[in-house]
């Protein structure tokens, strides 16, 4: 009988042709966080507060870059013609109320004020003539009164001698016919009279020669007055494109007035965003020519219409635009904003793009967030 073999653990010896196996990999056991879950967790929750931020704030402290600087333009037309002597201007410079900008030759104007002030001379010497010519005529008026009396009197006489034969009847005729030659006279006195009080018209400055030649010596002083145009208040000038001996005609722009001084914004807000604007409406502005700045300002008035479709001209048909895809367009509301102080002086440029951010109520949230925003945006100025 063979021996048996000690093999300890009761393990069955491996063959030389079966390859060992190999020890399972460990499972780790420690529960460390995934990043890219932690990074799209934090990005889910940024989204989600970025919309609950939009969609409230475009209700209580709406935000929008759809706004311009606006004002007032005013075409410089020179109100008479003539041969221009002085530019006293020149392109985009700042000028003040009453600064000179344009000098016409007032030479022929000039000639037309003394015209006129002879005329209003020879106006007066007339309106003497005339009171002289119905002094004179009343002075015949009353002779020729005066004649018709004293022949009727006379006549008076001779009517009683006459009837009692002493005279004859052809003396009484004479008499008869004396008469009415007065009375003729005095008629014709009073038709003078008449006629040179026609002639004089009313007296003193309500005289119509009189007031005529005063008025034209005042539209005469007025045309002299206007060879020179002055800037009507704080602004700039602009679209300068004449020089001295430019020949300007009345009604012609010559030049263009930019208003400084009473500037405006025109903020366009989604229909949905004006719900809860009022009147007095505290406004943030951030200007892009003045990165990192804020001004501030207040809402004056959100407009009640506006242009929605282009209608043809008269005969014509109106004209239907047709909104495509699955949402339609925003319709857009001006609202009117104003600054507050002169900071901005200077910085205003007609059509300048704003950002505005307006604060309807005391959300001190919303309001803190549209503070933040506002200040972000005029920083990024910098850049863009």
């Amino acid at each position: 009988m063979a021996p048996q073999s000690k093999n300890p653990g009761g393990k069955q010896p491996e063959s030389p042709d079966q390859p060992a196996s190999k020890p399972l990999p460990e499972i780790p056991t420690d529960n460390k966080p995934d990043p890219v879950q932690r990074l799209t967790r934090i990005i889910l929750i940024i989204v989600a507060v970025l919309f609950v931020w939009y969609v409230a704030a475009d209700r209580l402290a709406p935000w929008t870059d759809q706004a311009r600087l606006q004002t007032f333009i005013v075409p410089i037309v020179p109100q008479v013609s003539g041969k221009v002597l002085k530019v006293a201007v020149i392109n985009d410079q700042e000028v003040k109320a009453g600064d000179l900008l344009l000098q016409i030759d007032p030479t022929d104007y000039r000639i037309a004020v003394q015209v006129a002030e002879t005329a209003l001379e020879m106006a007066g010497q007339d309106l003497g003539a005339a009171s002289a010519n119905v002094a004179s005529a009343q002075a015949i008026l009353v002779e020729s009164q005066a004649n018709l009396e004293h022949m009727k009197v006379q006549g008076a006489r001779i009517f009683a001698v006459e009837k009692k034969g002493v005279l004859s009847k052809s003396d009484g005729d004479k008499a008869r016919a004396a008469i009415k030659q007065a009375s003729a006279q005095v008629e014709s006195a009073r038709a003078n009279l008449d006629k040179a009080r026609q002639q004089m018209g009313i007296t003193g400055k309500n005289n119509p020669k009189i007031r005529k030649a005063i008025a034209d010596l005042k539209q005469a002083q007025i045309d002299l007055d206007r060879t020179s145009l002055y800037a009507p208040s704080y602004g700039g000038i602009t679209n300068l494109k004449i020089d001295e001996g430019h020949y300007a005609q009345s009604g012609v722009p010559i030049m263009t007035f930019i208003e400084g001084g009473n500037v405006w914004i025109q903020a366009n807000l989604r229909e949905n965003s004006v719900a809860n604007i009022k009147a007095g409406n505290a406004v943030d502005i951030a200007l892009d020519v003045a990165p990192g700045r804020v001004f501030r300002g207040h809402v004056t008035s959100v407009g009640y219409a506006v242009q929605q479709e282009s209608s043809g001209e008269i005969g014509g048909l109106a004209t239907i635009q047709g909104n495509s895809g699955w949402l339609r367009d925003a319709q857009r509301f001006p609202v009117l904003i104003r600054f507050d102080d002169e900071s901005s002086k200077g910085l205003r440029r007609y059509g300048g793009q704003v950002d505005v951010q307006i604060y309807t109520g005391n959300n001190w949230i919303l309001n803190s967030l549209g503070w933040v925003w506002i200040r972000t945006l005029s920083l990024l100025s910098y850049v863009y």
